[in-house]
């Protein structure tokens, strides 16, 4: 399959340049204006064949090492990008996957039963809003320029802070999850790599990873267990209106520099119990950031077979408490520890019961 990389992920916000002034702020990413002479991704779905920018439509591109961030809002309350926001609140509207020959992609999603949106922008729908568009990229790059992003960043920028992104969290509907891993495979050619039931309390959620041979596109898929106490993975589904993307996970080279940094920006992270360090000597044995660091910064860390990872999760400043990021360092792991996916909803309803304290 010829699906390489995540080029970019399209945002659609009620106001772009307040979105992408916060991500700026916090995280160090550099922002860009979109050029006229190149297409205009994020508007209605594909891109502007006249190379000329939509009235009302206002493009803000984001770069970060090897991460690519489109911000769109529009004028008009009709407009696709403004009625996305509206349903959903600012959030991820399209996920551009990188192709070696994006027509073939698009016509083996087709086979498959995916529906086409948008078929001169290879735009075909993904996770029920959240649409996936076909791009070209080479067959050996990790990374895409997308058109209207310079080649590099201002001096001491955001390059140095955070360098990928490492994966995208989806949640889906009760009974969609299995359809949704046939389709990643199927439809888009990724292979199920992992896959975990997690149980916290009375609640709990069925979760699947699939990830694509080249290994730079990996969606993890949540899908909660109706037959339990209705929990976090419920509350996204009702207050996003539907599936969609809940996190953004970016990869960095120094959690320990990118948490320290982000924080002394004022970027809130979620708390760990203390308990929670007192049994890692036991559960792991050494690890590659001393446990004092990990405990320092609320930084999580797991295991598998190729070595360890460090993860953290953002305080969600979304108004509907949907989406979040993630920060997550790989010390050579290459998929997901046993008890990754579990981190997350343990640490979510920690934020949860914060907030109702």
């Amino acid at each position: 399959m010829s699906i390489q990389t995540i080029t970019h992920v399209e945002y659609h916000c009620a106001d772009a340049d307040k979105t992408a002034a916060g991500l700026c702020a916090d995280f160090g990413f550099t922002a860009e204006e979109f050029t006229p002479e190149t297409s205009t991704p994020g508007a209605s779905g594909p891109d502007e064949p006249t190379g000329q920018p939509e009235p009302g439509l206002r493009v803000v591109w984001l770069r970060q090492g090897g991460i690519r961030l489109s911000l769109a809002s529009a004028a008009d309350p009709d407009h696709p990008v403004a009625r996305f926001a509206a349903r959903h609140g600012d959030g991820v509207a399209v996920l551009a996957l990188g192709c070696t020959d994006p027509q073939a992609a698009l016509e083996r999603a087709e086979r498959h039963g995916a529906r086409v949106l948008d078929r001169a922008g290879g735009l075909v729908a993904g996770f029920g809003d959240v649409a996936l568009r076909f791009t070209a990229t080479t067959a050996t790059s990790t990374t895409a320029t997308p058109a209207g992003a310079a080649d590099e960043g201002g001096e001491g920028g955001p390059k140095d802070l955070l360098d990928a992104l490492d994966h995208v969290a989806i949640c889906v509907p009760a009974g969609e999850l299995g359809p949704a891993v046939q389709f990643c495979e199927a439809a888009l050619g990724l292979h199920r790599i992992f896959g975990e039931y997690i149980e916290v309390g009375e609640q709990a959620m069925d979760s699947s990873v699939v990830q694509s041979v080249s290994g730079d596109v990996t969606f993890t898929l949540l899908e909660p267990d109706t037959t339990r106490r209705p929990g976090q993975i419920d509350e996204f589904l009702d207050a996003n209106e539907g599936a969609g993307v809940q996190h953004l996970a970016f990869r960095t080279a120094d959690i320990a520099t990118a948490v320290r940094t982000a924080r002394g920006r004022g970027v809130e992270f979620l708390t760990t119990p203390g308990a929670y360090y007192d049994a890692l000597a036991e559960r792991l044995g050494s690890t590659a950031i001393p446990i004092e660091t990990l405990r320092e910064l609320d930084v999580l860390v797991d295991q598998d077979h190729g070595g360890q990872l460090f993860q953290i999760f953002v305080r969600s400043t979304h108004p509907r408490r949907t989406h979040f990021l993630e920060l997550i360092e790989r010390q050579g792991a290459g998929t997901f520890g046993t008890a990754n996916i579990k981190a997350l909803y343990e640490a979510v309803e920690r934020q949860k019961s914060t907030a109702a304290a």
